[in-house]
């Protein structure tokens, strides 16, 4: 270790500039992995945070118009979902579905309380809503069985509408509010980033409908399921299932449409993936001038030291020995710049995270311990590489020849 300090030591003396030039370059393509790999990290956690949540197996189907003929039926026929579907997707063996539910709402009524006005209508929820829709109660509670089953006008509802109407969130749990003629009970208040529904016990939307049962939409959360197959397995699964119900061809696909969060999600990450190889790519590439750089100092070092390289191989010294300690040399010079760029990398990751904090681009850019241990793995080869030739070219000196020039 001595000998390989006092080497580098030697190296870099005797090109001082050069090697400036050089690690500078190597300094700064790893300065460009470290910022754009920190740039991508925050754009995918931004994705996970906002997009992979906690229904990321669902299926949503909402009801549609057919486009095709079918079986003597004309086109255009209005594909409504009715509550008997829920039992026959859910019955159905080639749907992996956990759990099947509906929802039903109404988005013109209004509920006003101390002068002031809700729009928008509700939302008819179940408890497992909560789960899906990754609401967070900040005051009271979310709409329960108890609820369901006795058709309870209970009503859950968004912070901010909380505090501009009763001032404050736990101010509002138990006050009533008025909507459509009937008196609503505020159970619960949430704190949602983008959220702002009104959620009534599914029950009771079921009940205030004109026709209860007809239901908006139907979400089946998926299991078992982990590919793009399966996920496409499962949906024409339940296109066929509502298909034999409602009497179209199942493969017309604007007679219910479906929304598979499932492959939506795979899809995404996929997308993500290939962001974060591009941006390896584009590190590496910028990383690749400096490369080239410790290989041509490497050469001159070996060139310059090539009486050295003569004496040490006519006392004994093995080719191993010498190519080794050149590449150690070239190793130890990648790094100790490329961890310069990595040092000044994090800091610059830092600054961008702090601009872009409570802002919808990205989230806490920077790079994981992975990371930063597969950017060590990146240095340590590009530093054998750019060694390698140079110490290629040393094992190949002759001690006579090297006597002789000197």
């Amino acid at each position: 270790m001595t000998d390989l300090i006092r080497e580098i030591s030697q190296t870099v003396g005797r090109n001082k500039l050069r090697m400036a030039l050089t690690g500078f370059a190597v300094a700064w393509g790893v300065f460009m992995l470290i910022v754009l790999l920190g740039i991508a990290q925050g754009v995918v956690n931004e994705f996970e945070d906002k997009m992979l949540g906690r229904d990321n197996y669902l299926l949503t189907i909402w009801g549609g118009q057919t486009e095709k003929v079918w079986k003597g039926l004309k086109e255009g026929r209005t594909i409504t979902l009715e509550e008997k579907d829920l039992g026959d997707i859910g019955r159905n063996g080639s749907v992996p579905a956990r759990a099947v539910s509906a929802s039903i709402g109404n988005d013109t009524v209004v509920f006003s309380a101390n002068n002031m006005t809700l729009t928008g209508g509700y939302y008819g929820a179940s408890p497992e809503s909560m789960y899906y829709d990754d609401i967070n109660m900040s005051a009271g509670r979310f709409i329960n069985n108890r609820d369901m089953q006795q058709r309870r006008r209970a009503i859950v509802i968004e912070s901010d509408d909380a505090r501009r109407i009763f001032g404050s969130d736990s101010a509002a749990v138990g006050k009533i509010m008025t909507g459509m003629g009937l008196a609503w009970t505020v159970t619960g208040v949430y704190a949602h980033r983008w959220r702002s529904t009104v959620y009534v016990p599914y029950s009771t939307a079921a009940a205030l409908a004109a026709n209860a049962d007809e239901v908006e939409s139907i979400d089946v959360e998926l299991g078992g399921v982990s590919t793009k197959v399966e996920g496409r397995e499962a949906e024409q699964a339940v296109r066929e299932t509502l298909a034999q119900n409602h009497s179209f061809d199942p493969e017309d696909k604007n007679a219910i449409w479906v929304w598979n969060r499932f492959l939506n999600n795979l899809e995404a990450v996929e997308v993500l993936n290939i962001l974060v190889m591009t941006m390896w790519i584009i590190g590496i590439l910028t990383l690749l001038s400096g490369i080239v750089g410790v290989s041509n100092i490497m050469f001159v070092s070996v060139r310059e030291r090539k009486h050295e390289i003569g004496i040490r191989r006519a006392i004994g010294a093995r080719p191993r020995s010498i190519l080794t300690q050149v590449v150690w040399e070239s190793v130890a010079i990648t790094i100790l710049f490329g961890y310069i760029g990595i040092v000044a990398g994090t800091i610059v990751n830092g600054i961008i995270s702090t601009m872009t904090k409570g802002m919808d681009i990205m989230r806490d850019p920077g790079v994981t311990l992975s990371t930063a241990l597969q950017v060590t793995v990146v240095l340590v080869a590009a530093g054998a590489i750019a060694g390698l030739f140079p110490a290629i070219k040393a094992t190949k000196v002759r001690p006579v020849e090297a006597l002789r020039d000197e």
